[in-house]
């Protein structure tokens, strides 16, 4: 079993039925997954607009959220100071960047659907 990095884009596709649910869904079974500690947030954020744009799906849009708390992912606390120097290296966002972090560290593959994180991730040397 291998170790993968999930972001919350990749994990909100999943959870929510969007279109590249199954791909990143195929890319993240049977292995172990690990996340910055800020994926909670950053899936109880996601849900809060979906929310605001489709009122009528609160019970499937909170479903989605019981089914995130279910998930076994290893939270990992990514130190500020290192989020930042990742974000000035690839000009990505700070919390992008701990993703990014985390997987150089666990010398793990990074799964996302942001573009801009993916493109740092895959010039990085693992």
């Amino acid at each position: 079993m291998t170790d993968k990095v999930v972001d919350a884009c990749a994990l909100a596709a999943v959870l929510f039925g969007e279109p590249d649910s199954k791909n990143m869904l195929a890319r993240l079974d049977g292995h172990r997954l690990f996340a910055p500690t800020l994926l909670p947030y950053e899936i109880a954020s996601i849900a809060r607009k979906k929310l605001r744009l489709y009122p009528e799906l609160h019970a499937n849009i909170f479903g989605a959220v019981e089914r995130f708390e279910q998930l076994d992912i290893t939270f990992e606390t990514v130190p500020p100071d290192q989020a930042f120097l990742v974000a000035a290296e690839f000009g990505i966002t700070t919390y992008d960047a701990s993703y990014l972090w985390l997987a150089r560290v666990q010398g793990a593959e990074l799964v996302t659907l942001d573009k801009l994180l993916q493109r740092a991730a895959t010039s990085v040397e693992l």
